[in-house]
């Protein structure tokens, strides 16, 4: 039995996916005639309440067009020392805004409002970057899951509005954060000017991310996603997952949650584990003593496979794809240890 705890990007589609993929309705979402794409990007919009909604092919695609968006070059956005946009993608923010990034020394992945207030540029001061945009992420990624708090989040709106900034939100894992929270989707389309979440992190479709806005904002995201190289055809099929998932797949991720807890409880209890921290969502870090890389190595022989994020960090994600047999097996092995 194979255990594939990498990230939660490692899923397949399931067969009921896989038939609504295979009976789409689909046209050339270039000239956006895509009745499967117009279809989830309306039902997105409607759930934030936001007004308009583009898909893209990945949630860094996304991103990066949201920071495009808001920005021009030579400015400067404020995001958190772990976050996705900075970390991990390829240096986009750099390369395709021409903006560079003021990295907060946050809890977690998340910034406070005070942290945000402080880090913004004055105006006048032509010899700094010219603040335009903060971007926070939740769930964090690299925070191990971590969900902000909703109140949190609406302080930084208002510096935000304070200060004339744009607010956007890497929700890759968001869907993590309303079933972790029990909050919705409105809620934070009535703070946020952009918002990217993800369809094959967590709800089980094989690719595609969508950025929401509002009208004004998003009525050059078609264009930036083109120059991106976003631009796509009978993109329908994919489009069809996307829409199975977000009507199916977002309540069950509490199941993942509850796995992960389960997890970390018994990870804790292993000699050779230092820490693990706080468990919100799907994703369980935790550090050893000793070589992560050996640790690594010696699961792998057990058919479990996971990542390393160096300094003596692991990480495990649970998912779709990770079942209550293997979850069983699993706690197994590690009690085993």
């Amino acid at each position: 039995m194979k255990i594939d705890l990498r990230s939660d990007t490692v899923t397949k589609p399931t067969s009921a996916m896989l038939n609504a993929m295979m009976s789409a309705e689909v046209g050339d979402d270039v000239y956006k005639e895509d009745p499967s794409v117009n279809k989830l990007e309306e039902k997105i919009a409607t759930m934030f309440g936001m007004e308009k909604a583009l898909f893209f092919p990945s949630g860094s695609m996304a991103n990066q067009a949201a920071i495009k968006l808001h920005t021009q070059p030579g400015e400067q956005l404020i995001a958190d020392k772990y976050a996705h946009i900075y970390n991990y993608e390829g240096g986009g923010v750099s390369f395709n805004s021409g903006v560079s990034c003021k990295l907060l020394d946050g809890n977690r992945g998340m910034i406070t409002a005070a942290q945000v207030e402080e880090a913004v540029n004055p105006p006048d001061f032509y010899h700094s970057p010219l603040t335009s945009l903060v971007s926070i992420e939740n769930t964090t990624n690299k925070g191990g899951g971590a969900c902000y708090e909703l109140t949190e989040i609406k302080k930084i709106k208002q510096v935000c509005d304070r200060h004339g900034l744009g607010y956007h939100l890497d929700g890759a894992r968001l869907w993590n954060a309303l079933v972790a929270k029990g909050e919705t989707a409105t809620e934070y389309g009535a703070i946020f000017d952009t918002i990217s979440v993800c369809l094959s992190k967590g709800l089980g479709a094989p690719v595609g991310s969508v950025l929401i806005g509002n009208a004004k904002i998003m009525e050059k995201a078609i264009r930036v996603r083109k120059v991106l190289g976003g631009g796509m055809r009978q993109i329908g099929y994919m489009a069809a997952a996307g829409l199975y998932a977000v009507e199916n797949n977002i309540d069950r991720l509490a199941q993942d949650h509850k796995r992960a807890r389960e997890i970390g409880a018994v990870v804790a209890k292993l000699p050779f584990v230092k820490c693990v921290e706080p468990i919100e969502t799907n994703i369980i870090i935790f550090s050893i003593d000793g070589n992560e890389q050996d640790f690594i190595a010696k699961m792998a022989e057990k058919n479990v496979h996971f990542y390393g994020m160096g300094q003596g960090k692991l990480r495990f994600v649970t998912h779709l794809d990770y079942t209550e047999e293997m979850h069983k097996y699993f706690l197994e092995i590690l009690t085993m240890l």
